[in-house]
């Protein structure tokens, strides 16, 4: 046999090269799958909180307003109950409830007024601590931030020895001057709530707008003064139009807090007589879940209010949407 034919190399006959590609194939597809478990094992802890903690109660809420409790005995205080199929009854029932509605109308006056007032404070602020002539920033900005560390509870109560008469000094202040000033009438109790969640959540937002700016290139800051544009003109046509996605997130969370308003004025409504049990629809509902004993109606009324808080956030972003198309 001739040296040729001893270094010659092997033909590659088709068993062969299946034989060669099985080995890479096989170790690439180990590689994917224990890729795959890793992943699993991440991703599962996230869904099985999120299946407890959201999906579960909602799909309770919705189970519960479909039933309704029968009680046995004269006036229904029978010593038996027992849980009856009810369809939309319960809806029906929030729905021609003249005091959930009101309720309804009453948060979104508060919104229509209060949100874009905070929005906008919280903007001015941004604005100001980012500047470049802005001094002590870090202390201004814990400063405007520290509202909302305060839990709506106890910032409840505060701004409550700030509007009650006889112990307010804001109103011994107004009276003094010839000025009859009462927080909780019937006519301000609702600004004065306006008020403490303005106090409370301007801080954050403008956290989350000036997260937005310090995205912003400093090279573009730069080009727009070179070019001759002041404080102003850069605040309005560069630094306001950049941080609009930060914008609409506050919208949209300020819409969906406003729809939940509950702390404040289920603390206050002690002090105010104005403030009834069917003041804002999640005041109305936790009334009747645990004063008329009534968790069926309550999760109908939860489940109405989560779906105008779903069809107002989203028409707020198609709306943004829409004119951000059009802009462009």
């Amino acid at each position: 046999m001739s040296r040729d034919t001893l270094s010659r190399p092997e033909p590659v006959t088709p068993r062969r090269a299946r034989r060669e590609t099985r080995g890479p194939r096989r170790r690439a597809s180990r590689t994917g799958a224990r890729n795959a478990r890793a992943a699993a094992a991440f991703v599962l802890p996230f869904f099985a909180l999120f299946a407890l903690c959201f999906l579960a109660p909602i799909g309770y809420a919705l189970h519960q307003s479909l039933f309704t409790t029968e009680r046995t005995g004269p006036l229904g205080l029978g010593g038996q109950e027992r849980e009856v199929f009810a369809g939309l009854a319960n809806y029906a029932q929030a729905l021609s409830d003249d005091r959930f509605l009101t309720g309804f109308g009453r948060v979104l006056a508060f919104g229509a007024v209060q949100i874009p007032l905070m929005i906008v404070l919280a903007t001015a602020l941004a604005l100001l601590l980012e500047s470049a002539s802005a001094r002590a920033v870090p202390f201004f900005r814990s400063a405007f931030f520290l509202p909302y560390g305060v839990p709506g509870v106890i910032a409840s109560i505060l701004w409550g020895f700030l509007y009650v008469p006889g112990i307010s000094p804001l109103v011994k202040i107004a009276g003094s001057v010839g000025w009859d000033l009462d927080f909780l009438s019937r006519g301000t109790v609702l600004w004065s709530l306006a008020n403490i969640v303005t106090w409370q959540f301007t801080g954050y937002n403008m956290l989350v707008l000036i997260a937005q700016l310090k995205a912003v290139p400093g090279e573009l800051y730069e080009a727009a003064r070179i070019d001759g544009a002041n404080a102003w003109q850069v605040a309005r046509h560069l630094k306001i139009p950049l941080i609009r996605p930060a914008l609409v997130l506050t919208g949209v969370f300020s819409i969906i807090g406003t729809l939940q308003l509950f702390a404040e004025p289920m603390v206050l409504r002690p002090l105010a007589s104005s403030i009834d049990s069917g003041f804002t629809p999640n005041l109305h509902a936790y009334s009747e879940a645990f004063v008329g004993n009534n968790p069926h109606a309550a999760a109908a009324e939860a489940v109405l209010l989560a779906l105008v808080a779903c069809v107002l956030s989203f028409g707020f972003l198609r709306l943004v949407g829409g004119r951000t198309k059009e802009r462009g």
